[in-house]
């Protein structure tokens, strides 16, 4: 599988831990920044994810940020992009499975190392089960708010 992923300069730790630990699970993972800890604006770096994941249909987004909420709120003004803030395998889960999520969310002051691998072995491991779920991911393709 293929990722993007960026964060902000609260999530730099809990994005390099992301980075090694899917190269290392044989993933290809395009670290789009930022590379210090350097103060930036979280925005900036969820459009660079999901301008990507839009372009490359086939990858998945991951966004860091402190706590992944103004991540998930970034992500989620792109048409095409179902960004889910999650915090444990199961909101993983239920995110792929549910609402064909193409872009992970979390936050490192709200997981660990070891949650957050459970996070992504769970989002890894998940494909949309479609049947029902179908109409209800159209609806939320088709809001124009």
């Amino acid at each position: 599988m293929k990722f993007y992923i960026a964060t902000d300069h609260a999530g730099i730790d809990l994005k390099n831990f992301t980075v090694e630990l899917l190269r290392a699970k044989g993933h290809e993972v395009v670290d789009l920044g930022p590379f210090t800890k350097e103060r930036v604006d979280y925005p900036d770096f969820a459009v660079q994810v999901c301008e990507n994941v839009l372009k490359d249909t086939s990858s998945q987004g991951i966004l860091i940020c402190g706590s992944g909420i103004g991540m998930s709120m970034a992500a989620n003004r792109f048409h095409g992009i179902r960004a889910a803030l999650c915090h444990d395998a199961y909101t993983a889960t239920v995110a792929r499975g549910h609402n064909d999520a193409n872009v992970l969310c979390f936050g490192e002051r709200i997981v660990g190392q070891g949650v957050a691998e459970s996070i992504i072995d769970a989002w890894i491991a998940g494909q949309f089960e479609g049947g029902r779920h179908c109409g209800r991911v159209e609806k939320i393709e088709a809001i124009k708010g």
